[in-house]
């Protein structure tokens, strides 16, 4: 590299003994001055295309202008000690371009100019009036005093602004549309709520059935019930350290009320029951009379009057699957109303027997029925399709095995047993006549320790006496100690208690047909029944 120093070559003293850069050596040995990169210097001069004379070349030789001339400009800046070569020739230490650092924006988007140069220090053209620079990086001098050049301008501000605009607009756009989704979504949700809990906005209000006429009819269930109810009353009895509560219902308009030997017998002689009607009216009442082998009594209350009676059926006509409806006061809830049906008839259950001396006990022909029965509903009636009394509920199968009338506290298990209201009227036509029942008897004494098929007639009499009372309908119709009954009526019986049953299922007076085994051998006799004071 050479060093622009005075005599050195490729160097010339310019006019005020400063050194200048010069231009590489011409082919034809003179050497060209280095003009200040401007905006003329940057404009080719107009040659033979443009019509003009081509320019002279300078050589070194070349005498400085006159006087009169203009003042050759200054230079930007410090002679160069190291003879830099110009940019854009070849060699390794040409110096890369400057780099160009973005102006600073404003607001609106528009580029900050590079302030202009002031005129005094703005570089002269000599040769060629000023143009335009077409191309800002065209023999770029860097040394060159800056030229003044128009304020950098975006592309497109305008379009850029409306660019940006509509995408702010399209996200102030989304952005509402997303507020107004989820909006609209929890109205929507609160809205739904509303209407699935109530229904709709406004008081919740449930549709519901108008006002229907009360009556029912008469063969229904509602209709049966309607009509006896006014009719059954619940007993509450206490005597003797012993209370309970059972049911009944009206005989007749004399204050006559029909229930069960075991509801009063708490009351004993001195005990006191009383009677509450459906109405809720209170009376007491008095034992009109009663009879544990049929488990009925007869109650009466006094000074009561409008006593409505419940009209009485025939137990006969009964045939099993017949719709049947119980009213009583199970556990002391009163004016229970349960149905069902027949489940059979001319059950033989004996009850009671709590005594030991089996005079408490039972011995009913019963009609079965699976109408909820339980403690509590004894004495109660057990009514037809059209509201008669076909029968006294006395019994129930409880869950221990036996059939106990109060006793079992398991509840209903479908199992319960009615006296046969043509047994209980008689009976309860005698109590309000004599105050005792009558029983139809056969008068013999029964083996009841035989476990064969059949009732056997005992060795021995109960009371020391003969098996076979003397005179009795027994010893007239031929019966022996050691028979065998098997049937009654032609229907079989399997032990001594099915035959008390069926026994008593009769009248004092009626006659039977028994069929007996003797010596192995079977006959047929013929008796009528005689009558006992309920011993």
């Amino acid at each position: 590299m050479n060093e622009g120093k005075p005599g050195t070559p490729g160097a010339s003293e310019g006019p005020d003994g400063d050194f200048v850069l010069a231009r590489p050596e011409r082919p034809d040995g003179d050497y060209e001055l280095a003009r200040p990169h401007d905006a003329a210097a940057s404009t080719p001069a107009a040659g033979p295309a443009d019509g003009g004379a081509p320019a002279p070349a300078q050589s070194a030789d070349t005498p400085a202008p006159d006087a009169d001339a203009p003042a050759h400009p200054q230079p930007l800046h410090d002679p160069d000690p190291y003879s830099t070569p110009p940019y854009g020739e070849p060699g390794p230490w040409a110096p890369a371009p400057p780099v160009q650092h973005p102006a600073a924006t404003p607001a609106h988007g528009v580029a900050v100019g590079v302030p202009p140069v002031p005129p005094e220090a703005a570089p002269v053209a000599q040769d060629a009036p000023a143009a335009p620079v077409t191309d800002p990086w065209a023999r770029y001098d860097p040394w060159a005093a800056p030229a003044a050049v128009a304020p950098l301008q975006q592309a497109d501000p305008v379009e850029e602004d409306v660019r940006r605009r509509r995408g702010r607009r399209r996200r102030t756009l989304a952005g509402g549309a997303l507020v107004i989704a989820l909006v609209s979504g929890v109205a929507g949700g609160v809205v739904g709520v509303q209407l699935e809990r109530n229904g709709g906005i406004g008081a919740v209000e449930l549709p519901q059935a108008g006002v229907e006429a009360p009556d029912r009819d008469p063969d229904s269930v509602a209709g049966i019930a309607a009509q006896a109810l006014p009719s059954v009353v619940t007993l509450h009895v206490s005597g003797g350290g012993k209370a309970g509560t059972g049911t009944g219902f009206v005989l007749d308009d004399r204050g006559h009320i029909l229930t069960n030997d075991h509801v009063v017998e708490p009351a004993g002689e001195n005990g006191d029951i009383t009677v509450t009607f459906h109405s809720g009216d209170t009376a007491e009442a008095t034992v009109v009379g009663r009879d544990s082998g049929y488990d009925l009594a007869v109650v009466r209350v006094k000074g009561v009057r409008g006593l409505a009676p419940l009209p009485l059926g025939n137990s006969d006509n009964v045939r099993v699957g017949d719709p049947v409806v119980a009213i009583g006061a199970p556990f002391d809830l009163a004016g229970t109303v349960t149905s069902g049906i027949i489940s059979a008839r001319e059950r033989p259950i004996t009850a009671g027997g709590e005594k030991g001396d089996g005079s408490d006990v039972s011995y009913v022909d019963a009609l079965q029925t699976d109408a909820p029965i339980n403690p509590g509903n004894s004495g109660g009636p057990l009514l037809d399709g059209k509201g008669r009394v076909i029968g006294i509920n006395s019994a129930i199968r409880s869950a221990d095995g036996g059939p106990d009338p109060e006793g079992g506290q398991s509840g209903s298990i479908g199992l319960g047993f009615a006296i046969p209201i043509n047994q209980g009227k008689r009976v309860a036509e005698e109590l309000m006549e004599t105050g005792k029942a009558t029983h139809p008897v056969i008068g013999i004494t029964l083996d009841m320790e035989y476990s064969g098929d059949g009732a056997r007639v005992a060795a021995e009499g109960s009371d020391g006496g003969p098996p076979v009372s003397t005179g009795g309908p027994g010893a007239e119709a031929g019966i022996r100690p050691g028979d065998v009954i098997t049937k009654v009526d032609g229907r079989p019986v399997h032990s001594g208690e099915e035959l008390i049953v069926k026994t008593r299922a009769h009248r004092p007076g009626d006659r039977l047909e028994l069929t007996l085994e003797r010596g192995g051998e079977e006959r047929t006799v013929s008796l009528v029944l005689g009558s006992s004071d309920g011993d």
